[in-house]
């Protein structure tokens, strides 16, 4: 019985391993999005710099779910009710965290936008359980608390260069927490979903949704033109491609492969490995330093991830 119990464990441990893998994978590409965007910023506004690559994204998940599908045909059929489902999860999750961030930080500080994204992990708990009665344990809960310490810490430039209360950018805060909460929603209602869909399945009936509903911004809001392609250099058409294929296809492809096994509480504590990897890709890519707070809020966070992956075991 020992033994058997001693495997089961070192199985847990393995899975917990791959799982942790793919979420450090899904952080590492989201921690590079701010920078992909600074090379597009010159050529495109910000709606345009979200959406016309989640547009050329879900074009090219469209053949995988089509080969999937046919690869299982037991695949469950979408119903209209089903349908309504994906458009509220692309248009209250997608559309709203991708303008809510977008305009948020265009209307307040990029230091106001990094501080507010702190509260993802915690707006995520909250929702998952109330909307899927995920339980709040006091380890899930010593997790958040410990990661957001954590990340604090890495953000204290951000901090003392943050206003929130500041007349002028009340507004934009406002949206950034839209933005935040947005995000937060598609994940827990997603992972609702996952009962019933393929998570490939998912992400594309989900961005056909949010595709359609955001075409008029592109049209009355900030119309698109074609000829913008025809200035980028090579680097713009690398920030571009990182932001179709990686940034909304393959990170959530990983995030999403992690949160059918696991409860979103424990998959959103992923999330603060973000700015771990920013600050690491600063250094690495811009030889910025990596000050003492920088790597003491670093392992406070990896802390509180290696935490509650190692000791959650109520899934």
């Amino acid at each position: 019985m020992a033994t058997v119990a001693n495997v089961q464990k070192q199985v847990h441990k393995s899975r917990m391993l791959g799982y942790f893998t793919l979420l450090a994978l899904a952080s590492l590409i989201w921690s590079a999005q701010g920078t992909a965007v600074k090379f597009l910023d010159r050529h495109m506004g910000p709606i345009a710099i979200t959406f016309v690559p989640f547009y050329i994204t879900t074009l090219l998940f469209v053949p995988l779910l089509v080969h999937k599908r046919r690869a299982n045909p037991a695949a469950l059929r979408p119903t209209w009710s089903d349908w309504g489902k994906f458009t509220l999860a692309g248009v209250v999750g997608q559309v709203l965290a991708q303008l809510g961030m977008t305009w948020g930080i265009s209307r307040s500080l990029a230091s106001n936008g990094a501080v507010l994204n702190l509260m993802i992990p915690v707006i995520t708990a909250v929702l998952a359980s109330i909307m899927l009665h995920e339980k709040l344990s006091l380890l899930r809960v010593a997790s958040l608390a410990i990661g957001l310490v954590g990340v604090l810490l890495m953000s204290v430039p951000d901090l003392r260069e943050s206003s929130f209360l500041e007349g002028k950018y009340v507004m934009g805060n406002g949206l950034i927490l839209v933005g935040c909460f947005g995000s937060s929603f598609y994940n827990t209602y997603c992972k609702g979903l996952l009962r019933r869909f393929q998570e490939i399945e998912i992400l594309i009936f989900s961005y056909i949704t949010a595709s359609i509903a955001s075409i008029p911004l592109l049209i009355w809001a900030e119309p698109f033109h074609w000829n913008v392609f025809s200035a980028f250099d090579w680097k713009s058409w690398a920030a571009f491609a990182f932001l179709a294929i990686l940034m909304y296809g393959a990170s959530m492809l990983f995030f999403f492969a992690a949160l059918e096994h696991l409860d979103v509480t424990v998959a959103s504590v992923s999330l603060y490995l973000v700015p771990i990897f920013g600050v690491l890709l600063a250094a690495v890519l811009l030889g910025e330093r990596l000050g003492t707070l920088a790597l003491l809020g670093s392992g406070i966070v990896l802390v509180a991830t290696v935490l509650i992956m190692k000791y959650d075991t109520s899934y």
